[in-house]
Parts: C-alpha cells; sequence; structure tokens
C-alpha cells in the first residue's frame, strides 16, 4: 500500500465515523509521515476539538507544531496534554509531555 492510499484509507474511516479519535488520530499521524505536517498538524487540532480527553493527540501534535516553528502552540498542545493525562490518571503520558514541555521552553536561567 503505498503512502497515499494509506491516507485515502484514513480519510475514509473518518468520513464513516469524524467523532472516532483513532480514525482521526491515524490520518492525522499519514500526514506526518507523508511529509505533509501542516496537513497533520490541522487533523491534531481537530481531534484534540472533538476528542480532548484522547490523550495520545498531544504529544505528537506538539511535536508536528515544534517542526513548523510555532512554538507558543506547542506548548499549548503540551499543557493541554498534561492536563487530559492528568485527569485519565496516565502518569507515563504526563511524565513523557512534561520532559517535551520542559525541553521546549528550555533551560531554566
Amino acid at each position: 500500500m503505498t503512502p497515499e492510499q494509506r491516507l485515502e484509507a484514513f480519510r475514509k474511516l473518518v468520513e464513516k465515523s469524524p467523532d472516532d479519535p483513532f480514525a482521526r488520530y491515524s490520518l492525522a499521524m499519514g500526514f506526518r509521515a507523508a511529509g505533509r505536517p501542516e496537513e497533520a498538524a490541522r487533523e491534531f487540532a481537530e481531534l484534540s476539538r472533538r476528542a480532548p480527553q484522547y490523550v495520545p493527540t498531544y504529544l505528537m501534535m506538539g511535536q508536528v507544531l515544534e517542526a513548523l516553528g510555532r512554538t507558543d502552540e506547542a506548548a499549548l498542545a503540551y499543557e493541554q496534554g498534561m492536563a487530559a493525562a492528568r485527569n485519565a490518571g496516565n502518569g507515563h503520558a504526563l511524565s513523557e509531555l512534561g520532559q517535551a514541555l520542559e525541553a521546549l521552553r528550555g533551560p531554566k536561567t
């Protein structure tokens, strides 16, 4: 399956179930893997709007935003993800998101 065929399959899943977080996450990750970060960022943003409790969104969204140079938005994604992880009792994700935010902000002086 080519990357474009994979994206098309994910698009169809999203069309069928637009509120399914895994389908939308898969589409966003497909865009990311295909080197289409703007489209990935849009899908991650839509996913966070539709399913704010879906913790995996936030680390990937932050990384994509960082790669695009949108560091303020990336920091916000990490912070929102930390809140979602805290609410879900997901300590591993909370730690990863906190580390990503700390790395983004750099060392404190």
